[in-house]
């Protein structure tokens, strides 16, 4: 069984270096360097750095704002493994709810959310850029802890 903790990141520019091999859309060392600079909860697997999640805690909610499983390690579980647990520590924790959003052209995230209990609650239009030069619509999801 993978287990996974609350950690405090090495580094900004180590975590954009690993989420790169995951996704053309991965965060620069800046977005990690503002989550790591504002205090937000970093996650990961306790088998290694398969992967990293961040959250905002916002009062009893909170917002997931970045996920990943390493390139090489995906397909595995892990993904699914590490929403899991980090919501089992925010109800743990005393959150309600949990918010996120993503690219409505994403299949494989928008699975594991919805097998995770996320219910679709909005969209914003034309919210992501993409590599075609066009934004894409991002959907918003929640699901209750």
């Amino acid at each position: 069984m993978n287990r996974v903790s609350r950690y405090q990141p090495e580094s900004a520019q180590a975590l954009a270096e690993r989420e790169a091999t995951a996704t053309p859309y991965g965060w620069s060392t800046r977005n990690y360097q503002d989550s790591i600079d504002a205090a937000h909860i970093f996650y990961r697997l306790e088998q290694g750095s398969s992967g990293t999640a961040v959250v905002m805690p916002l009062l009893d909610e909170a917002e997931l704002l970045n996920i990943f499983i390493t390139a090489e390690q995906q397909g595995q579980g892990l993904g699914q493994a590490l929403l899991s647990g980090l919501m089992a520590d925010l109800k743990q924790h005393g959150y309600q709810r949990l918010f996120l959003e993503v690219r409505a052209s994403n299949a494989p995230a928008i699975r594991l959310y919805q097998r995770s209990g996320f219910q679709a609650s909005g969209l914003r239009k034309n919210y992501y850029p993409s590599g075609t030069g066009e934004r894409e619509h991002a959907i918003l999801m929640e699901a209750i802890l």
